[in-house]
């Protein structure tokens, strides 16, 4: 496992990345471009220029997009996809008052996930073994959550308002984000014990968004109106910088290493890029 424990981390490196960038389909603008499974595909959500309706998207290493809505939403979204070819996300249903559901999806089937008695489920993360995380939102508390099989576990960092597990790996390791009021706070977690990671230089908190069987980690520090991108290996922290952009996220990780996130030029210019960084 290449984590190691930290507190306030020291000042980051650049990584050395090779980008391949790649844009919306026709009519379409990226609002998330998140996880990316072993074979190259990408996950996330397209915002439709004309209606404003926001779809799940997938697209192939060979660069062919699959749209995904769920039946009576207008918000769908994916977060991450495992090696088997599932998709999870959430959506948002079209009820007075609408409710926020988990899923799984692949192909024609799909899955829904609610945390019992919740109001709203979200879904994060899926390993190869099909065990989920996510958050739930109970009145004024929203924690987190692992799935496996039909077994429920409350992820919930101690006083914190809002703790959100992204992904988990293979091996069980969870990563994600809580905040205390004030910043986020990037957290590993594993059998009951968590970690906090924070990045350097970061305003307003960490955000970790996924991490890979190898323990390598990605996620953004966030500024007053941007995120910016890093790989978290060894205790330390590289910089994902694409130049001449305004900044680079980092939304997923897969086994070989292989980075998935967004590239913005400007509030409305922006593209999707996977990256092999050093």
């Amino acid at each position: 496992m290449l984590l190691a424990a930290c507190g306030i981390a020291h000042a980051a490196k650049k990584a050395t990345c090779s980008f391949t960038t790649f844009d919306a389909p026709a009519g379409y603008s990226f609002a998330q471009v998140n996880g990316i499974s072993d074979d190259g595909t990408v996950v996330g959500q397209l915002e439709d220029k004309g209606s404003g309706v926001l779809v799940a998207f997938s697209r192939s290493a060979s660069g062919k997009y699959t749209l995904y809505q769920a039946p009576g939403s207008n918000l769908t979204w994916f977060s991450r996809r495992n090696s088997p070819g599932v998709n999870v996300g959430s959506y948002l249903d079209s009820k007075n008052p609408p409710h926020v559901h988990g899923m799984a999806q692949s192909g024609s089937n799909m899955v829904e996930v609610n945390y019992p008695n919740a109001t709203h489920t979200w879904l994060y993360g899926i390993n190869a073994a099909g065990v989920v995380v996510g958050n739930f939102n109970k009145g004024t508390t929203t924690k987190g959550f692992k799935l496996d099989g039909s077994k429920y576990t409350v992820i919930q960092y101690s006083g914190a308002l809002l703790t959100t597990p992204e992904a988990i790996n293979d091996n069980g390791l969870v990563v994600g984000s809580y905040s205390d009021g004030s910043l986020y706070h990037g957290f590993v977690w594993q059998s009951g014990s968590f970690t906090t990671v924070d990045a350097a230089n970061a305003r307003f908190g960490t955000v970790l968004t996924d991490v890979n069987k190898s323990g390598v980690v990605v996620g953004n520090r966030l500024s007053a109106d941007r995120a910016f991108g890093f790989i978290y290996k060894n205790g330390v922290f590289w910089n994902i910088v694409y130049a001449g952009a305004k900044n680079a996220t980092a939304g997923g990780i897969n086994s070989s290493g292989a980075i998935s996130g967004q590239i913005y030029y400007s509030a409305t210019n922006k593209q999707g890029y996977t990256a092999v960084c050093k």
